[in-house]
């Protein structure tokens, strides 16, 4: 939302009436029919909504947003006006109907089209903050009503600044009630139900705020392990609590959560979670931040130590993490390919003829190791690249192997995808499977991991540098690395720095050097490593492109399949739609 902002802050201002009126019309409407004239908005605060019954992100957004509208129109002066980016005029009545504000009328696409034009909208929801000359108070609306609600009225440059130093002030004098306490609250809760104040738990050596959310998979696959730590510090007699932050807002999912854990939270929707996600700038879940005897933040987030070092990380000191570093290297040194893959009898791993390969005959070699799932886009996508450079990488080396671990959900999932592969796999439901996701912390999918001859890891990222050099990454040590950059460098010395392209005669193109995959603008092949960019424009072109000639360097593009779908010349991604260019 950043960017929109930026762009909006741009607009010429003009009269809020003839923005928002035609010359046949000087009212906006209500979901009941209701006529407002636009004039009766002087002297108010407006909101512009750009938003659309078929947008995910607005459907999900646009509840907040009522919420925060009826608090502010109880005791303050403030509207809002919906501008609507849907295709008929039923989807646009029937995603009006939730709404207790203003819109321009449906008919009236002239209009519509106008203040996107005008406010540069390149994305949905987009709730731009203006005055009643149409100046621009704040363009990121969404991004504050998110973040702050009600409570970043009027919107101002002043007020922001006025709750960024408050939130500063706010972590430097931290205290535990400062954290737990609020004006209509001075106690949390325990599982059943009882109020227990927040003064029993000031001065304890250790809190611990647990972030997370019940309906998602990762908070309910961290709560049994922190349950289990939490049970071994109480019976060793450990001064340390837990309360939950539950971000969840269905009060079912929370209730059936919290019957799970033995630990305190706050109440279900109590306004201090959202504020405290802000306070502790949370960016991932679960988070478990420790709050030493003063209420002052030992650590930010403690929950990858609970999960690789149980009670072993308490009491979270920086000494104590210190000691599981050296562990930590100690583990790595002593690393071999048995340890990673045998465990117990599972001491083989599946051919493609069905037949047991023992893990002992792999010894020596470089392995790859690939979490995959044919249920995950991004993850077809890149299998068939990965079997060419595969097929590339053993005609030049036989001791080189790559073994398929699957998040696959059935088998029959599994043996459909896998019949794609040429290589090794663990067997579908394989115990393995967990033990090396959480060595290797693998947080997303697809991930490919490279071990050397001993068994130690090369690295974690060998799926970019598949993505960037191919089979040339192999064997994706530091040293050929480094060999592969200065390739590059000296593929360019020939290269003019800056070229000018009749496809794009508006500016200079500029030779850069890219980290990942781009589209090329004229031969709309994906390219690599270097591109002549206009940044102004996000305009490249491959080096083949850019100077009329074919090139036998790594800057050729690779083809590889994905991206996202559009709809009606939208593309949704995460929490927004934008513009598909």
């Amino acid at each position: 939302m950043a960017e929109i902002a930026t762009e909006v802050s741009g607009g010429v201002a003009q009269d809020l009436h003839s923005l928002l009126s035609s010359p046949a019309r000087d009212f906006l409407v209500r979901n009941d029919g209701e006529q407002v004239k636009i004039d009766s908005l002087k002297g108010k605060p407006i909101a512009l909504y750009f938003s659309a019954a078929w947008c995910g992100p607005c459907q999900q957004f646009t509840p907040t947003l009522v919420e925060v509208y009826k608090e502010l129109c109880s005791s303050a002066a403030f509207e809002i006006v919906f501008v609507s980016g849907d295709k008929d005029e039923e989807s646009f009545s029937g995603y009006f109907t939730k709404m207790p504000w203003l819109a321009v009328p449906f008919t009236d696409s002239e209009t519509r089209d106008r203040l996107n034009e005008f406010f540069k909208v390149r994305g949905i929801p987009n709730l731009v903050m203006v005055d009643d000359q149409a100046k621009v108070v704040n363009g990121n609306g969404v991004g504050v009503i998110r973040s702050y609600g009600a409570d970043a009225y009027p919107f101002t440059e002043e007020k922001m600044k006025e709750i960024k130093e408050e939130e500063d002030r706010a972590r430097r004098e931290q205290t535990l009630r400062s954290v737990l306490v609020s004006p209509s609250r001075d106690f949390v809760i325990s599982r059943d139900g009882k109020q227990v104040p927040v003064s029993e738990l000031e001065g304890k050596k250790t809190i611990g705020l647990l972030f997370s959310v019940a309906s998602y998979r990762k908070c309910t696959e961290f709560t049994p392990k922190l349950v289990e730590v939490y049970n071994k510090l109480k019976e060793n007699g450990e001064d340390f609590e837990i309360v939950m932050i539950s971000l969840e807002d269905d009060e079912e999912a929370f209730n059936q959560d919290f019957e799970t854990m033995p630990w305190l939270a706050l109440p279900f929707n109590d306004k201090g979670s959202s504020k405290l996600a802000r306070h502790f700038m949370l960016s991932a879940l679960p988070t478990l931040v420790i709050l030493g005897p003063d209420g002052k933040t030992r650590h930010s987030n403690v929950a990858e130590a609970i999960d690789d070092y149980g009670v072993l990380a308490y009491p979270f000191t920086p000494e104590k993490f210190e000691e599981l570093k050296e562990i930590e290297k100690a583990k790595t040194e002593a690393q071999t390919l048995e340890s990673h893959l045998v465990s117990g009898d599972l001491n083989y791993v599946l051919g493609k003829d069905g037949a047991k390969v023992l893990v002992s005959d792999l010894v020596g070699k470089n392995i790859l190791l690939y979490f995959s799932a044919h249920w995950c886009p991004p993850c077809r996508a890149f299998t068939p690249k990965l079997v060419e450079v595969y097929k590339q990488i053993k005609e030049r080396d036989e001791a080189f192997e790559l073994i398929f671990i699957s998040s696959d959900r059935d088998q029959e999932s599994f043996d459909g995808y896998y019949s794609q592969m040429p290589w090794l796999a663990l067997p579908f439901g394989d115990p393995r499977k967990s033990s090396l996701a959480r060595a290797f912390k693998v947080g997303g999918i697809p991930m490919l991991v490279a071990l050397g001859p001993t068994g130690k890891t090369i690295t974690k990222e060998a799926r970019d540098l598949v993505r960037a050099h191919g089979a040339d990454a192999y064997p994706f040590t530091e040293e050929h690395l480094k060999e592969i950059e200065a390739k590059y460098v000296a593929m360019t010395k020939e290269w003019p720095k800056k070229v000018k392209d009749a496809l794009h005669e508006k500016h200079e193109l500029e030779l850069i050097r890219v980290q990942h995959v781009y589209t090329c603008d004229k031969c709309n092949e994906e390219g690599k490593i270097w591109s002549y960019r206009c940044h102004e424009c996000d305009f490249d072109l491959h080096a083949k492109c850019a100077l009329k000639e074919e090139t036998k360097s790594n800057s050729d593009a690779g083809v590889e399949e994905g991206g996202s779908e559009s709809k009606d010349g939208w593309v949704c991604d995460g929490n927004v739609c934008t513009k598909a260019r």
